[in-house]
């Protein structure tokens, strides 16, 4: 049996303690290692290492950090076949799925591989007599992160490559779920030519994200989970005085228009729905046909669909969906279900008794589909955060627009219409981050920045893209003067630039 430590100095390090963790393979529901959980000091020693690594990083010329981001972007794509089989075989997910996610985490690397040009300042010459300014970014010095299990590459990879090229070091707390594919990413980092210290990772529970949140030596913190951890993690966070950006929790809707192309809609639908077994916060939960003719197109196309998926493990090829995470939210979805089918909507599909020859012990669940879901349900209010859509009938345009902007979370959304008049008004009128049109999944390219709105973020700053470099940086303005250029004596007031005196 595998035991999974820490990363810390540029080295794999087995912990201290003695408390432990199991991780299980969600299509066997076997367990394949255990992870060692981080004590408060443990934690604590690990910053330290963080901290005393970041004044000779942060003075690297950032062309150098680049250099280091180059190699690493490269040895990630000579490794990614190994890395999406070890993430596989610890989340569940297909390979093709853990393949796009490693990818999507790669773009980012190749993003701030343009560090320098991101970094450079601004300056104003004579803003008064003989005065100039400029500003500049500078680091905010160690940088922490808690990541999910739902995509244990990906996300940490949207962090600590803009934190780190900034001229921070970083201390990331992955999932405990999942921890083996970011100890093998940050062996890779470093083979890369980071500086020891510079990244490290540190497994373990709430007593190592409490340990976190509360040093004296973490400047910030960047979260994503779910919006009652990370309100959580906000407001501890803020009041130790850090910088904190919690990307939390999401309801996303799709609404589908009249004369929106349907077999393009389902097929759409059925990828951001059912697509890593619904275990993403950019996930299409809810379907809003306008009008009873788009409703009953719909339900009749995405039916035989969702009723035909794949439902297997990562080794089988042809797979199109694997298990959810834990036996637990196996348990936490199919309650939702029996929630929607007692509250009165109908269940179209039903996932629930799906059997796999020697599976039995995963974690496996079909897609399921619910028609004439209503707003006061269960299963429409709350993150389900698994293979469950809820199709929501909407009379018209209107009354689909303020359903989403009535709903707490404002994740993401989208809209299939061929009128661009439609799409134009849906686009300025939602109140959401992320917005798609003709796209079901409205997830922003590296070089964009990617957050919600509403009870999806706490926090000023989205992730990754320019959002990413502010948030990771302090901005620095300096005024100057030199003694050549003056010539009056003691000054009692300001000078603005405007003032014509000599």
């Amino acid at each position: 049996m595998t035991t999974i430590g820490h990363f810390v100095s540029g080295k794999r390090v087995d912990g201290k303690g003695e408390r432990m963790s199991q991780v299980f393979n969600p299509a066997t529901g076997e367990q394949i290692a255990t992870v060692q959980l981080a004590s408060k000091a443990e934690v604590n020693a690990i910053v330290k290492v963080a901290w005393e690594a970041q004044s000779a990083w942060g003075a690297t010329p950032p062309a150098k950090r680049a250099q280091v981001m180059f190699r690493f972007r490269d040895l990630l794509n000579q490794h990614i076949d190994e890395l999406a089989k070890m993430l596989s075989a610890e989340h569940g997910k297909t390979i093709p799925d853990a393949k796009g996610e490693i990818a999507r985490g790669i773009e980012v690397v190749e993003f701030v591989c343009g560090i320098p040009q991101l970094l450079k300042g601004e300056y104003s010459e004579q803003v008064a007599s003989g005065v100039d300014t400029f500003a500049i970014r500078q680091p905010v010095g160690v940088v922490a992160g808690i990541t999910p299990f739902n995509f244990p590459a990906m996300v940490p990879l949207w962090m600590y490559p803009v934190s780190i090229a900034c001229g921070n070091t970083f201390v990331l707390k992955p999932s405990e779920r999942d921890p083996s594919v970011p100890l093998r990413i940050a062996e890779l980092f470093h083979e890369a030519g980071l500086p020891a210290g510079v990244f490290n990772v540190v497994n373990g529970d709430k007593e190592a994200v409490d340990a976190l949140l509360d040093h004296p030596l973490v400047d910030a913190v960047s979260f994503v989970g779910s919006t009652a951890i990370g309100q959580y993690i906000y407001s501890r966070g803020t009041a130790n005085g850090k910088r904190v950006q919690a990307l939390c929790g999401a309801k996303n809707h799709m609404v589908i228009m009249p004369d929106a192309d349907m077999d393009q809609a389902v097929d759409a639908l059925m990828g951001a729905g059912y697509d890593s077994a619904g275990e993403r916060c950019m996930a299409i939960s809810v379907a809003v046909p306008v009008g009873a003719e788009t409703a009953d197109r719909l339900i009749a196309k995405l039916t035989p669909k969702v009723q035909s998926l794949n439902v297997a493990p990562y080794t089988d090829p042809n797979s199109d969906m694997g298990p959810v995470i834990s036996r637990e939210a196996l348990d936490r979805i199919k309650g939702y279900i029996a929630e929607g089918e007692a509250a009165g909507a109908k269940l179209v599909v039903d996932g629930r008794n799906l059997k796999l020859q020697g599976y039995e012990g995963g974690y496996f669940l079909g897609g399921c589909l619910f028609d004439n879901v209503t707003t006061d349900m269960s299963i429409y209010k709350n993150e389900i955060f698994g293979p469950v859509v809820s199709v929501v009938r909407a009379k018209g345009y209107a009354e689909a627009v303020d359903m989403i902007n009535s709903h707490e979370y404002g994740n993401g959304t989208a809209i299939f219409t061929r009128d661009g008049d439609t799409a134009r008004d849906f686009f300025s009128r939602v109140k959401i981050g992320m917005v798609g049109v003709n796209v079901p999944i409205p997830v922003p390219v590296a070089y964009h920045s990617f957050g919600g709105w509403k009870r999806s973020l706490f926090g000023d700053h989205h992730i990754h893209g320019m959002e990413g470099v502010r948030f990771n940086t302090r901005l620095k303005t300096m005024t100057t003067r030199w003694p050549s250029g003056i010539r009056e004596g003691a000054v009692f007031n300001f000078h603005s630039g405007s003032d014509t005196k000599a």
